[in-house]
């Protein structure tokens, strides 16, 4: 079934199974002056997408897109076409590649127009330092993009700007005098993203590892851009010396084992995201008793937003768009498209996200039409 009129899909807060597809308030007649109308044209569903669910209300991921008191919208990174305006300087049938809900519509008032793109200021978003996630690029003026690689784009653009930020945060903190940096579920998107800047910035000294279940290694390896690759059943095997933790799992018996292991030679331990979202209990991180450094939550809008004031937008951009073309190059072969057209298969994909039965080298562009 495809969606005929606005729709949103929301979930339940308390139980991200519990979903439900409801007619969007939006009327596309009623459009207040300064804004604009988007039809939310396809998006991709990765495992952060889940983590952007758990981490709703600590890190206001759900603010982004407002839903009725217990429900939430998860936003998502795709395409979407502008098709009403009251905004001089956007104009309808442009194409826009940004932070999107999973609905077929979203409504925006957009500022700091350039020819590049607009930044949503909408009130409930005004508040929630968004950064690159308020930001919308024009496709037709997009230094990176390309048709025959917007699945890819929409697969990893988002979530290599997390390990883009990642990177830059751990060498500019000289991993904390780390020699082994170890990322827990290598699988994961961002996981292998921040390996692969890593790798193509050369970071001297510091052999980064991936951790992954025995069913992954395979694909781990073949990556080719993990130092080493281990099971989680083998920890144990881990060379010990000075390490750091990045976790994009937020399983806490992984954590666990990997504090006992290293114990005071854990000397960073950074919480990104929360693919085993059902191990985190109440939240993200290990027990305060274990030995090592402390979890402490990485938050990527706030490191984005610290390096636009001071390379200024033009020049994070840039450096963001250079890391971006050698990471899509050695990527673009990773991962098969998974689609899915309208509701009843963008729900069946989202439970299968959620119960772990999407392969890691299966990328989910789904969309709410058929069409």
């Amino acid at each position: 079934m495809a969606a005929t009129q606005p729709t949103d899909l929301l979930v339940s807060k308390e139980d991200l199974r519990t979903r439900k597809f409801v007619p969007s308030p939006l009327d596309p007649e009623k459009l207040e002056p300064g804004q604009a109308l988007l039809k939310v044209d396809k998006f991709a569903l990765t495992a952060n997408n889940v983590t952007y669910a758990v981490a709703g209300d600590s890190f206001s991921y759900w603010g982004f897109f407002p839903a009725p008191e217990g429900w939430g919208r998860v936003p998502v990174w795709g395409y979407a076409v502008v098709i009403a305006s009251k905004h001089d300087a956007v104009k309808p049938g442009r194409r826009v590649y940004g932070y999107l809900p999973m609905s077929t519509h979203l409504l925006v008032e957009p500022d700091n127009v350039s020819k590049n793109s607009f930044t949503d200021i909408s009130a409930h978003r005004r508040e929630i330092h968004g950064g690159a996630y308020n930001n919308y690029q024009f496709v037709d003026a997009d230094p990176v993009y390309s048709p025959e690689r917007e699945d890819q784009i929409m697969l990893f653009r988002g979530l290599f700007i997390t390990g883009f930020a990642l990177d830059d945060f751990l060498a500019e903190n000289s991993y904390w005098g780390a020699k082994d940096v170890v990322i827990i579920s290598a699988s994961s998107k961002t996981g292998y993203s921040l390996a692969q800047v890593m790798k193509q910035n050369k970071r001297d000294g510091v052999r980064v590892i991936g951790l992954t279940s025995k069913s992954n290694v395979g694909f781990v390896e073949g990556l080719g851009c993990y130092d080493d690759v281990v099971a989680y059943d083998d920890i144990a095997t881990l060379q010990k010396g000075p390490a750091m933790i990045v976790d994009m799992a937020g399983n806490p018996k992984v954590q666990a084992a990997l504090c006992h292991h290293y114990t005071d030679d854990l000397k960073y331990n950074c919480t990104v995201g929360g693919t085993h979202w059902e191990d985190l209990g109440d939240g993200f991180g290990a027990p305060g008793d274990l030995p090592g450094a402390k979890p402490e939550v990485f938050f990527a809008p706030g490191v984005i937003g610290k390096r636009i004031e001071e390379w200024g937008a033009a020049g994070f951009q840039a450096r963001v768009n250079d890391a971006w073309t050698k990471f899509i190059e050695a990527a673009k072969d990773w991962v098969q498209i998974l689609p899915g057209r309208g509701t009843e298969a963008v729900e069946k994909i989202y439970v299968d996200m959620l119960d772990g039965r999407i392969p890691p080298n299966r990328g989910p562009i789904l969309s709410l039409w058929d069409d």
